[in-house]
């Protein structure tokens, strides 16, 4: 589609006549992008930009910042719940700065592609809803967003910024293309509103690109790229700053203070391949963790600034795993009626370790009898059951033991196995918290992009690992490995994508799993060199995972997905430091192989539930009726 062009027709009923015009929302932000509102009889294109490169061969760098890449939002998904919310809300602002709020009778909003195909799994319709209400995915209480978007179906009325109430019927304003797909990207949603006599005031497209960042087509490298707020007067000039002025030959050579003048606000380090941070990193003699930290200090935060928010994004990741553990509920919401399997799990691996010692960070937990206050019972029909909350864990009854079940004949030469429990401790601890977080996003809890919702298990469950059972010092072990991970996921969302509906899972656990080998590699001491070797590692044997959601839930396969995510990323870790620097593929030719792989994947596989096991378990697609 040429967004630039006339568009003339009828849409499910209501007219759509318009042409692209500019208006400039932010004329007093410094090189602040322009955002791209087209408005009925206005035309204000002053603020054109006529600075920007047109050489497609300048390169642009990857360095954005930590807490763009790591935001916190609620679940089930970044890219089809949390852009969604934030784009609701940047249109609504944009109205409300153009003294046009006041004047809306009638909001129209269309999704296409993957956001149509799976956005009611997704809560897609909910999340736009409540953007366009005025809410925050950040500041949001999940547990507020299911009663508000009844209510709005209800009462048929919908709030513009908190205070315009406007008549919304979802029939008739809703509508679902999920057979069409805008060029920009697959996860397309257009808005429109119209005045009392049914004329157009103003519309705009905008893309949600995966880890909550969206965009829109005319500014696609900058708009919403560098932060994630919806007020860009709130933002640093420096993360709205246009990001491809660097000559090619001043990024990653050292050559860094040598930037154009005329773009002071540029971070100190950039680089935009793997191999332009090591070279960073061996002329300064710094970590990829220093390198990403200095790059936030020209933010303009304080040291205190970036040490606050790296805790309040690992504390928010720890209270996801908590909730995930220890919650009362049996099964996620959605037609699967998938059984939650995180409380068990721990109960299972916390069993035998005394109350009171090793489970100071988690509420008590037991299986609903009456056992000790802190004691973890175990699941409730395992190895027995206690009928008086007797024993020294409250979890069985040794006068009364199960009989072993064994499966196959005993009068045969080969006798059956008995079956037997062994723990390893690193790979069930992994997937229980991986799981955990999983099961929160799905129910569509806080979460944090990491760096998207259905990939959002395998960070926090490597890191949680690393700071119960390795590190010595947990606030410097948070601090390393979400910068050097957040390293590794600039390079992939600026080399190829993070997005499911652009490249499959591989770009959503894909990436996860390489960003948390890194992490882990990192906390260990290893070098830069290996560290990107675990990240290349991490990414190499997720290589064409595919997004079939079913039912457009992200539940199966997601869930487990991130267990074994979490999992691979210790592994590759632990290869590429056994690995003594004897490596063949680097990460940029990894990175650039999963770029390849997603373009040539079917559409079939990328977060629209038309293939794999959307469609072997029988489930129909959910898509509303057209």
């Amino acid at each position: 589609m040429n967004l630039g062009a006339r568009f003339a027709g009828r849409v499910r009923g209501w007219p759509i006549a318009f042409r692209s015009r500019l208006v400039p929302a932010f004329p007093n932000v410094n090189r602040a992008p322009r955002r791209t509102m087209r408005v009925s009889g206005l035309d204000t294109p002053e603020n054109e930009r006529t600075d920007a490169p047109t050489d497609p061969a300048r390169p642009e760098h990857a360095v954005i910042s930590t807490f763009d890449l790591f935001s916190i939002g609620v679940g089930p998904s970044s890219s089809h719940t949390v852009g969604p919310m934030r784009a609701g809300h940047i249109f609504i602002t944009d109205l409300s700065e153009m003294g046009l709020l006041e004047k809306v009778k009638t909001v129209k909003v269309t999704l296409y592609g993957s956001l149509a195909a799976t956005g009611k799994g997704h809560h897609t319709p909910q999340a736009i809803l409540l953007g366009l209400e005025g809410f925050d995915p950040e500041t949001i209480d999940p547990g507020t967003i299911s009663s508000r978007y009844t209510d709005i179906l209800t009462n048929k009325s919908l709030i513009l910024g908190g205070k315009h109430v406007i008549h919304y019927d979802m029939d008739r304003d809703m509508l679902w293309r999920w057979d069409q797909v805008l060029k920009t990207h697959p996860n397309g949603m257009r808005f429109s509103v119209f005045g009392a006599d049914g004329e157009l005031l103003a519309t705009n497209e905008y893309f949600s690109v995966g880890g909550g960042f969206v965009v829109n087509d005319k500014t696609k490298v900058d708009e919403n790229l560098f932060y994630k707020g919806v007020d860009k007067h709130l933002v640093e000039p420096s993360r709205l700053s246009q990001h491809s002025l660097i000559e090619p030959a001043l990024i990653g050579d050292g050559n860094e203070d040598k930037r154009p003048p005329s773009d002071p606000y540029q971070p100190p380090y950039l680089f935009h391949s793997g191999d332009s941070l090591l070279a960073l990193t061996k002329k300064h003699n710094m970590t990829i963790a220093q390198i990403v930290y200095d790059n936030e200090r020209s933010f303009h935060m304080t040291h205190q600034d970036i040490h606050n928010k790296l805790m309040r994004i690992w504390s928010v990741m720890d209270d996801c795993i908590r909730t995930g553990v220890a919650t009362t509920e049996t099964t996620l919401p959605g037609r699967l009626g998938l059984r939650r399997r995180a409380p068990m799990l721990y109960r299972r691996l916390m069993r035998g370790f005394y109350p009171g010692i090793t489970t100071t960070n988690f509420p008590a937990i037991d299986s609903g009898g009456s056992g000790l206050a802190g004691t973890i019972g175990a699941p409730e029909g395992s190895f027995g059951s206690s009928s008086n909350g007797s024993g020294s864990h409250g979890n069985t009854d040794v006068a009364n033991p199960r009989p072993t079940r064994v499966v196959g004949s005993l009068d045969h030469p080969i006798l059956p196995m008995p079956p037997r429990k062994t723990i390893f401790p690193a790979m069930d601890f992994l997937s229980c918290y991986a799981i955990a977080v999983n099961e929160v996003n799905a129910s569509g809890g806080r979460i944090v992009t990491s760096p998207t919702n259905g990939a959002a298990g395998v960070i926090p469950s490597v890191l949680k690992y690393i700071l119960e059972f390795v590190s010595d010092d947990p606030e410097k072990s948070v601090v390393t490995f979400l910068l050097t991970a957040s390293a590794i996921g600039m390079l992939f969302k600026r080399g190829s994508t993070i997005s499911a509906a652009e490249g499959g899972c591989q770009a959503e656990v894909g990436v996860a799993c390489s960003m948390a080998s890194a992490g882990f590699a990192a906390c260990m001491g290893a070098s830069p060199e290996t560290v990107l070797q675990a990240a290349e590692i991490g990414i190499e044997h997720n290589l064409g995972l595919t997004c079939d959601p079913i039912d457009g839930l992200v539940q199966v396969p997601c869930i487990e997905r991130n267990s074994l995510g979490a999992v691979k990323a210790v592994t590759a870790a632990q290869l590429a430091m056994a690995s003594d620097g004897v490596y063949r593929v680097t990460l940029d030719e990894a990175i650039e192989a999963m770029r390849l792989t997603a373009a040539d994947m079917s559409v079939k596989f990328k977060e629209t539930s038309l293939s794999g096991l959307a469609t072997t378990v029988r489930i129909p697609l959910t898509v509303p009726a057209c």
